[in-house]
């Protein structure tokens, strides 16, 4: 079933594709000389990077004169993120955005950003992602025939439940947890004696109904976007993980672009990356609102012992892969 669903979604893709290339046949020389970015992400359609990224496909089209032209698949029509990133490393779409912990499957540099409680505060983690730190993370990728090109605000990431109230890391004990498809998620889980359960973030509602997971653990607005709060019944403010999303370019895309076009679309993704951080935060005030209207608690626990249960994360870091350690001291260091 789902990989008739996929093949289904990559069909749909094809036709519309094709479609543009015979209304291309058709235009005008100077349409025929636009050059079409396609950019593919699983995010809901109200959510606030969603809507920077509609807002991003305008800035282009006004700063490049309509040269430079940007189509949007969103809601996960062409499949979750770890395929996404695939069919950019294989020339099928150009761009999209995933979260750093699905990127770090391809890019390990990114496995930084899922240990826990790695930022100070939220100064700490802006002065390190909008820094030099940030863009040296974000050229990681071109190995891999990824560029990332900014970074969109995701908050911090926490609990939430269906039926059990969590004040303490014991009350994750033996609970099934849904993680994004990342290894340093899955050890986190594994530290609080909880099963780690992969699962495709448009399975999670259906999962929740049907048992196979008792939480997960995700930032507010999608909590509320995703309308999880309509089968959970608590949320945990313990904030343990501050992971960005990446907007991701191909990099056969970006070295097709003159030095103009990529001057327009990075002043596009930046006016984008101002227009998420301001509807971020008015969203995450509205998801509190929303979501303890419809009878969510929200449970602001003692963090301190969260943070204790994270250190032989840390330990584990440093000892099996130094290399990237380098990353964690490097950026702890910023905060001082």
């Amino acid at each position: 079933m789902f990989l008739a669903k996929k093949r289904l979604k990559l069909f749909c893709f094809f036709c519309s594709l094709f479609i543009l290339v015979l209304l291309g046949c058709n235009s005008s020389d100077s349409e025929r000389n636009q050059k079409t970015i396609i950019l593919a992400h699983a995010m809901h359609l109200t959510h606030p990077v969603s809507i920077a990224m509609e807002s991003m496909a305008e800035y282009l089209d006004e700063y490049s004169n309509g040269k430079l032209n940007m189509v949007i698949y969103p809601a996960g029509q062409l499949g979750g993120e770890r395929e996404l990133l695939e069919l950019i490393q294989i020339g099928t779409i150009g761009m999209t955005k995933v979260s750093a912990g699905s990127l770090e499957n391809i890019v390990p540099e990114m496995r930084v950003f899922s240990l826990p409680y790695l930022f100070r505060d939220k100064e700490h983690m802006e002065h390190v992602l909008w820094g030099e730190i940030g863009e040296e993370l974000l050229e990681t990728g071109t190995k891999y025939r990824l560029k990332g090109i900014a970074y969109y605000d995701a908050g911090s990431r926490s609990f939430y439940s269906v039926d059990r109230p969590i004040h303490s890391p014991e009350d994750l004990r033996g609970m099934k947890i849904r993680v994004m498809p990342s290894a340093m998620a899955t050890m986190f889980i594994r530290t609080y004696n909880a099963s780690p359960t992969p699962l495709a973030y448009g399975e999670l509602y259906t999962a929740f109904q049907g048992g196979i997971v008792d939480a997960a653990e995700n930032n507010p607005p999608s909590f509320y976007t995703s309308r999880h709060y309509e089968v959970c019944n608590y949320y945990i403010l313990n904030e343990h993980t501050t992971i960005p999303d990446v907007l991701v370019l191909g990099t056969h895309v970006w070295d097709n672009l003159t030095e103009q076009e990529q001057i327009w679309l990075q002043r596009a993704v930046d006016d984008s990356v101002e227009l998420q951080r301001i509807l971020w935060e008015e969203s995450v005030e509205e998801s509190y609102r929303i979501v303890q209207e419809a009878g969510v608690e929200i449970i602001n626990p003692d963090i301190e012992p969260f943070r204790e249960h994270s250190r032989p994360l840390y330990e584990s870091f440093r000892n099996n892969t130094p290399e990237l350690y380098r990353w964690v001291e490097r950026i702890q260091q910023a905060a001082e």
